[in-house]
């Protein structure tokens, strides 16, 4: 029997259906403490929502969104902030117990 297995690729972004689901995926990526990660994890977020809104919510430019929130790219904090507004998300600070034991 030659049978051949067919697979897809992985999109997180297919699985990001309501804003509890984009919220609990940032917070993931978040805790590895990997910062590529998260600004990663934000591009995901936001084309799961759609990339034009998140760009007519932001007043930036679609193209530039998607270029900025690639791998091994640094956006400027501004852009994090309003992509992440944009998500219906705000940030927050909390106390790192663990610099503090």
């Amino acid at each position: 029997m030659n049978s051949k297995i067919k697979t897809a690729a992985y999109n997180p972004a297919d699985y990001l259906e309501t804003p509890e689901d984009v919220r609990g995926y940032l917070e993931a990526c978040l805790e590895e403490n990997d910062p590529a990660l998260f600004i990663e994890a934000i591009g995901v977020a936001a084309k799961s929502k759609g990339m034009a809104s998140i760009a007519d919510q932001t007043g930036l430019g679609r193209e530039s969104l998607y270029k900025s929130f690639g791998a091994g790219k640094h956006p400027r904090f501004e852009t994090v902030f309003k992509v992440v507004q944009a998500l219906g998300l705000k940030f927050e600070l909390g106390q790192n117990t663990a610099l503090n034991a």
